[in-house]
């Protein structure tokens, strides 16, 4: 059978088995195995074993991941975040829209100590999505506000993703988070930029808030200050490090983790019981992620001996493009992908075949095609029909507010985002002035 029917047969597989409804890990390694037993090449299933023992789970990079994760969960049980939103709701109360910003600019913060998609949603749905419907907030802007802003965590370091797609990539995870960083905090000021200006034209959906309990402007700005050191310390202690050339991102992550768990104890926040779950959450959230880099590992290895990777590879450099051309098509697939994979799968799937492609463009600078991929994988957390935030959000959400109001809520932010895609890609310095400055 030829390389060329065993991708068609192996991607109907994987389609296949998401339609179904399984998990993608699962699906992933179990397409793997037919894969091979299709292609009559059931040896290399032991070649896969030895990639997935010798390559995968010896990666040190790989270990900041639980790491990470574990400094999220200690932070989340510090509070910190809590009176940070309550002073700015406070403190912006009087301004239209103050509401949104509070959340977008508390986003900022939790993606850049945090890096989990689902805890910083959950967190600022629990915080800001029922006082936002009270003060009169429209349902389609306040779920799309905390959806979005949520979602920056998986671009503005310290990022898994960026920790995962350096790990399958050329780059070093300092490069990545330098790259990366300019590019997420201007998508989160233009999310800034688009409620004020909502709040502006349409001042219904976003009116201002005067609370009758308003405590002195002076104290409510002590009090952000005051709340805002430790997070601040926090992102110091891990960027610095790492963009310093102290740490790597392994060592970053433990040096993260320390500094959260010493946060959760000072505030006088540490029990046993909140540490056990801290360690018990960050053991599911690295297995489920572990699970997936194994079935991306079998299915890749599968696809690539069998000479899937190969066929595929032709197939796009067949398409006789121009660079800028093939780059947009590769955008586009990523961008389709992200409405029915996470970014977990659509990164271990595409890499394989996209960057061999991008290193052959002689006028193609690799760290740009791989943060500009990165600001394309916003999408996949809000596009419908398994856009995960918006489950997220729905699972949180109290039952008067809708699903379309999510949906609908949500669209705009698409726009911001492919926005700012237009932006890395008509301007490369947002990705590679701060690596230069800091590396070269």
């Amino acid at each position: 059978m030829g390389a060329e029917s065993i991708a068609l047969i192996m991607f109907g597989l994987l389609v296949a088995g998401l339609m179904i409804g399984h998990p993608l890990a699962f699906v992933l390694g179990g397409t793997a195995i037919l894969g091979a037993v299709i292609a009559g090449k059931t040896m290399v299933l032991g070649i896969v074993i030895n990639r997935i023992f010798g390559d995968v789970l010896d990666n040190y990079t790989l270990i900041a991941i639980p790491l990470f994760v574990l400094m999220a969960q200690f932070l989340s049980n510090s509070g910190v975040t809590d009176r940070m939103f309550e002073s700015l709701r406070l403190l912006m109360s009087n301004v239209r829209g103050g509401l949104a910003l509070a959340v977008v600019f508390i986003s900022i913060l939790l993606a850049a100590t945090t890096g989990i998609i689902g805890a910083s949603i959950t967190v600022m749905g629990v915080m800001a999505l029922r006082p936002m419907l009270q003060y009169g907030y429209a349902p389609s802007l306040t779920c799309g506000v905390i959806a979005a802003s949520g979602c920056l965590g998986i671009l503005i370091p310290p990022s898994i993703m960026l920790i995962l797609m350096a790990s399958y990539s050329p780059l070093s995870v300092g490069e990545l988070f330098a790259g990366a960083m300019v590019p997420g905090l201007i998508l989160g000021v233009l999310y800034a930029v688009w409620v004020f200006i909502v709040a502006i034209v349409r001042p219904d959906m976003a009116p201002s808030v005067s609370p009758d309990d308003m405590p002195p402007r002076g104290a409510l700005i002590a009090m952000l200050l005051k709340e805002a050191v430790p997070p601040l310390l926090l992102i110091f202690g891990i960027l610095g490090s790492l963009l310093a050339g102290i740490a790597t991102a392994t060592e970053a992550s433990a040096i993260g983790a320390i500094l959260a768990l010493a946060i959760v104890i000072a505030r006088g926040r540490f029990t046993w019981a909140s540490f056990y779950d801290a360690l018990k959450e960050t053991g599911k959230t690295s297995a489920m992620i572990l699970f997936i880099v194994l079935g991306a590992t079998a299915f890749t290895g599968v696809f690539n001996i069998t000479g899937g990777l190969r066929a595929t590879q032709d197939l796009i450099r067949g398409l006789d493009m121009a660079p800028w051309m093939l780059l947009t098509v590769m955008m586009l697939i990523v961008f389709v992908l992200g409405a029915f994979l996470d970014w977990t799968g659509i990164v271990l799937l595409s890499f394989p075949i996209f960057l061999p492609i991008v290193q052959e463009m002689e006028s193609v600078n690799l760290l740009w095609f791989v943060v500009l991929m990165a600001v394309v994988l916003q999408t996949s957390f809000l596009t419908p029909p398994f856009g995960y935030a918006l489950f997220y959000l729905r699972a949180i959400a109290p039952k008067e507010v809708r699903t379309t109001d999510i949906i609908l809520g949500v669209l705009p932010f698409i726009g911001l985002i492919v926005l700012m895609c237009l932006v890395v890609a008509f301007v490369p310095a947002t990705v590679t002035w701060l690596p230069q400055v800091l590396y070269q």
